[in-house]
C-alpha cells in the first residue's frame, strides 16, 4: 500500500479472498456483536476459508485468552483454534519481554489474558507493587476490576517502574451499551502519576507486528469496523484494509475521514470479502462515478445524482469528499446525499 494520500476507495477485479492470503479480522462489530454472530459472518468466513484464505482474529481486548476467544467463535459456528487469535495482551507481552530479562516480575493490572501472555514470554506475573516488579502492565480487566488495582499500578509507576498498556481504547461495547474501556483505566493511572505508558495495541505498530509474526501473512487484508483502530492500524502497517459497516462507523464519519482513516475498500458486511470491488472513476472536475451514481463537490455540500446500489453511491461520495479534503478532513455537508442512500 502506498503512503500517498488516498482519494478514493479502490476497485478490485479479483475477489478479495483470492487477492489476499490472510484476513486480519477485528471481532466486535465485524464477526459478532453482543455475543451473537453478525448476519452473513459465519457463511462468509467459511467460504473465504474454503477458498484458501487464512483467517486470523485480532482483538484489542486483553481480558480473554486466545483459547477462550477461539472457543466462543467455534460455538458461533466459526471453527477456530487458539493459534488463529491474536490479542493485545500478546503484543504487549512481547514488547515487555524485549526490554526486561527472562523470568522478570511484572505487575499485572488486568485479567487472565495478560497473565497467560506474560507466562508465554517467560515472565512472572505479580499482584503487588511491593513484589519488586520491573514493569507494570495494564489491560482491560472487566467491569469488576477493583479500584485498588489502579492504586497498585500508581505506586509502582511513581517509583519509576516502566509502564505498559495493552491498548488505550476509551470505550468497549457491551450487551447493555458502551462501557469504559482500558483507555479510561489508563487515564486514572496517568492522572495519578503524570507518566506515559508504552502502548502495544491497535492502531500502533507492535500489534501489527504481532499479527504478522504469528500468521506469517505475506499479503494481509485488515478487516474492521473502526476507523481509529482497525483502519489506522492498517495504515500504520502499510497494508490494505476493508471497512465493513456492521459496527460503529457510519457514512458521515467515513466521508470526514483524514488520510490515516481512509480504508482501501468499503462494503456492507463480510460478504465483501468474497467478491471484487467496483471501480470509482473520475467524471469531470470534482466529480466521481461508481455504478449508477455520480458524486461531486458543491459550494457547501456534497451532491449526489443517479440511482443504484447504495454502497456504490457511498463509494462515489468518499471519492468526492476525500479528493476535496486532500491531506485534511472534508468539511462539506454530506447529510442530504447520505439520506438519499438511506444512510
Amino acid at each position: 500500500m502506498s503512503r500517498s494520500v488516498r482519494t478514493r476507495p479502490e476497485g478490485s477485479g479479483q475477489a478479495l479472498s483470492e487477492a489476499y492470503d490472510t484476513a486480519l479480522l477485528d471481532l466486535d462489530g465485524v464477526v459478532y456483536a453482543g455475543g451473537s454472530a453478525i448476519e452473513h459472518a459465519v457463511e462468509s468466513l467459511a467460504a473465504a476459508r474454503e477458498g484458501g484464505m487464512r483467517l486470523a482474529y485480532v482483538t484489542n481486548n486483553a481480558l480473554r485468552t486466545p483459547d477462550t476467544v477461539a472457543g466462543h467463535l467455534t460455538e458461533l459456528g466459526i471453527p477456530t483454534g487458539a493459534e488463529d487469535v491474536i490479542t493485545s495482551a500478546q503484543a504487549v507481552a512481547r514488547l515487555i519481554s524485549e526490554q526486561v530479562p527472562r523470568g522478570a516480575r511484572v505487575l499485572v493490572i488486568g485479567g487472565e489474558g495478560l497473565r497467560v501472555a506474560l507466562r508465554e514470554r517467560g515472565l512472572e506475573p505479580v499482584e503487588s507493587a511491593d513484589d519488586d516488579p520491573v514493569a507494570v502492565v495494564q489491560g482491560y480487566g472487566g467491569p469488576d476490576l477493583p479500584w485498588g488495582r489502579f492504586a497498585e499500578a500508581s505506586y509502582a509507576v511513581a517509583r519509576g517502574v516502566p509502564w505498559f498498556a495493552s491498548n488505550t481504547d476509551l470505550t468497549i461495547p457491551s450487551g447493555r451499551g458502551i462501557a469504559p474501556g482500558n483507555g479510561a483505566a489508563v487515564e486514572v493511572v496517568r492522572i495519578a502519576t503524570g507518566a506515559e505508558p508504552q502502548v502495544a495495541g491497535k492502531p500502533l505498530p507492535p500489534m501489527h507486528r504481532e499479527t504478522i509474526l504469528r500468521t506469517g501473512a505475506q499479503r494481509p487484508l485488515v478487516v474492521g469496523d473502526r476507523l481509529d483502530t482497525d483502519i489506522e492500524g492498517a495504515f500504520n502497517g502499510e497494508v490494505d484494509s476493508l471497512l465493513v459497516l456492521t459496527g460503529v462507523t457510519d457514512g458521515a464519519q467515513l466521508l470526514a475521514a483524514p488520510p490515516q482513516h481512509r480504508p482501501t475498500y468499503v462494503d456492507a458486511d463480510l460478504r465483501g470479502m468474497l467478491g471484487g470491488q467496483p471501480d470509482v472513476v473520475g467524471a469531470g472536475e470534482g466529480a466521481f462515478r461508481c455504478g449508477g451514481w455520480t458524486a461531486r463537490t458543491g459550494a457547501e455540500r456534497l451532491e449526489l445524482d443517479g440511482e443504484g446500489e447504495a454502497l456504490d453511491g457511498l463509494r462515489a461520495l468518499c471519492a468526492a469528499a476525500w479528493s476535496a479534503a486532500g491531506a485534511g478532513t472534508c468539511g462539506l455537508d454530506g447529510g442530504k446525499a447520505l439520506a438519499r442512500l438511506g444512510m
